[in-house]
């Protein structure tokens, strides 16, 4: 559920409030490609209900959201050209979340691409 009152760009996003380029959508979810990408074909899964963070999602919700992440990530590599890539979801300001509209970041990988997960212990 929202804790704050601040506006969200992506309750915004979802409600027609912009323009995105749609490339999933049911019931309980939005795929959509990243305004910001940090590769192209970077594709963001959110729910249509706002959740801060991944602690706030009921875990039926977060299982189907990983799950369109699932479908969409072979389709994104293949389109994108890639080599591999990431899921990510960061959940809270430490973590690296921005935006407090839980999702989930499908991000195409090439190599010497110049992004990295960086892990905070060696051998990860």
């Amino acid at each position: 559920m929202r804790e704050s009152h601040r506006p969200c760009i992506f309750c915004e996003l979802i409600h027609g409030g912009g323009e995105v380029s749609i490339c999933y959508e049911d019931a309980q979810a939005l795929a959509f490609m990243d305004v910001q990408p940090v590769n192209a074909g970077h594709v963001l899964v959110v729910p249509r209900e706002h959740f801060d963070s991944l602690r706030d999602v009921p875990p039926e919700l977060a299982r189907h959201l990983f799950d369109v992440a699932l479908r969409l990530a072979p389709i994104v590599q293949r389109l994108a050209g890639a080599d591999g890539l990431n899921v990510i979801v960061s959940s809270g300001a430490a973590a690296g979340q921005d935006v407090f509209h839980h999702h989930v970041h499908v991000i195409p990988r090439r190599a010497g691409d110049g992004f990295s997960v960086t892990l905070p212990f060696p051998g990860s």
